[in-house]
């Protein structure tokens, strides 16, 4: 962050001519990663928030307006008013029972911290030229996510290899039970399904008692003035006053502008080490199997719900490609309807699911009986953060194997998945 502060204070001043100094600040609020909390041995993920918390705190000149931290125990599920707080409370020690806030910037001076941000500053100037050479940000969109794409795949690469140590993940698992994990709840957020039937209640209501006629004419104009050149948001207004919902605003949106779809990433990523043993041997079971079944062995990866967590879903996608599948992965946020329609038409041979939402009871068995019922006959696996107590209901609606983070193993992951389709269409498999 200090070096993103430099950068932005040059940046602004040499190409934008900005001349205030006050101007230039940057000013910036961050939600510290959770992509680093483990669901194995779970209580270490506090020590883990707050290492980041100090991350974006330490240094007066770098220090974060405003900070989000997760809760312990989001790699499990869907943390409790409880947990939440907990998170609350690590800002408030370090804020009041420290005297961290009381100093002048604690690095001015520091020959170690002046070496690795000016390191830092070289690369990313040598990163923002490459984007220039794109066009800009707009144009290097799928650059910047491919190349995102790979520094995870390279990250789960030093994981899998023991280079990189995760603390009771890939070094020191042994554990003693966890307390924390012995209430009724398992230690996370279950969520009530009267609350979504009570949620479509309320909205059945809400529309059986407006004027619909208003709310008709409204996300009429609407549409018409997001087709033209017009400012949405009078319109906008409008059609929240008439009484229209957010699902009938964006509807509206969608009809005028049509739908983006973000670049995945995962077909520019780059291609997983090829000297691993393991690997290569699993690129030629998966010929074995392709050659049997006529045809490359194909997985379509998708994520069902409204999460916008990726990395998961992109790194599968990336390590069935690595190993020689055939890949289908068109992004987040899909319909069951979507990823039935998919898997049919592009005749997958594997549906793989991604979900961190904590709908994965409703949504799942949706799209498994979506994929039935468009006569899609696929094995389905699922992956995400999924209680042990839904592990057991959900291969009961038809999901073939459940993953959470503690299988951080892909190749592993990749050679079940390949067993899988060997067994369903009765190739013998060495996998």
């Amino acid at each position: 962050m200090r070096a993103f502060v430099r950068l932005w204070d040059e940046i602004t001043r040499e190409r934008y001519g900005v001349t205030d100094e006050k101007m230039r600040r940057f000013r910036y609020g961050v939600q510290v990663n959770s992509l680093g909390l483990t669901e194995s041995q779970p209580e270490n993920n506090v020590q883990r928030i707050v290492l980041e918390a100090l991350a974006v705190t330490l240094g007066r000149d770098a220090r974060a307006r405003a900070i989000q931290l997760p809760a312990w125990n989001e790699a499990l599920g869907l943390p409790r008013p409880w947990d939440q707080q907990w998170s609350l409370r690590i800002q408030q020690v370090l804020a009041y029972e420290t005297d961290l806030l009381e100093y002048p910037d604690l690095f001015e001076g520091s020959k170690v911290m002046d070496g690795l941000v000016a390191e830092l500053l070289e690369g990313a100037r040598a990163e923002m030229a490459i984007v220039d050479e794109h066009g800009g940000a707009v144009g290097a969109v799928d650059y910047m996510k491919s190349a995102l794409v790979d520094s995870h795949r390279e990250r789960i690469r030093r994981i899998e290899a023991g280079e990189q140590v995760i603390v009771g993940v890939n070094r020191y698992t042994e554990a003693e039970r966890s307390p924390l994990l012995e209430g009724g709840d398992g230690g996370i957020l279950t969520v009530d399904p009267a609350g979504e039937a009570a949620q479509r209640a309320a909205v059945e209501r809400w529309r059986a008692e407006r004027d619909q006629a208003a709310v008709d004419a409204a996300l009429a104009t609407l549409c018409e003035v997001a087709a033209g050149d017009g400012n949405i948001m009078e319109a906008t207004l409008a059609a929240a006053r008439a009484g229209a919902t957010t699902g009938e605003w964006a509807g509206a949106l969608r009809e005028a502008f049509g739908e983006f779809r973000a670049p995945t990433g995962v077909g520019e990523a780059a291609a997983g080490p090829a000297d691993s043993a393991a690997l290569e041997e699993l690129r030629e079971e998966v010929d074995r199997v392709s050659e049997a079944l006529g045809r490359r062995l194909k997985i379509l990866v998708g994520k069902p719900g409204l999460d916008g967590h990726s990395n998961g879903a992109e790194q599968i996608a990336v390590r069935a490609r690595d190993i020689g599948m055939d890949v289908v992965y068109e992004g987040i946020r899909l319909t069951p309807s979507q990823i039935a329609a998919s898997a049919l038409q592009e005749g997958v041979h594997v549906v793989g699911l991604s979900i961190l939402s904590g709908s994965h009871r409703e949504l799942i068995p949706t799209v498994v009986q979506t994929l039935r019922d468009r006569g899609v006959d696929a094995p389905v696996v699922v992956g995400g953060i999924i209680p042990e107590a839904d592990v057991e209901p959900l291969k009961a609606a038809g999901v073939a194997a459940v993953y959470t983070p503690k299988d951080f193993d892909l190749t592993q992951i990749m050679r079940d998945i390949v067993a899988l389709v060997a067994e369903r269409h009765r190739v013998a498999s060495k996998a």
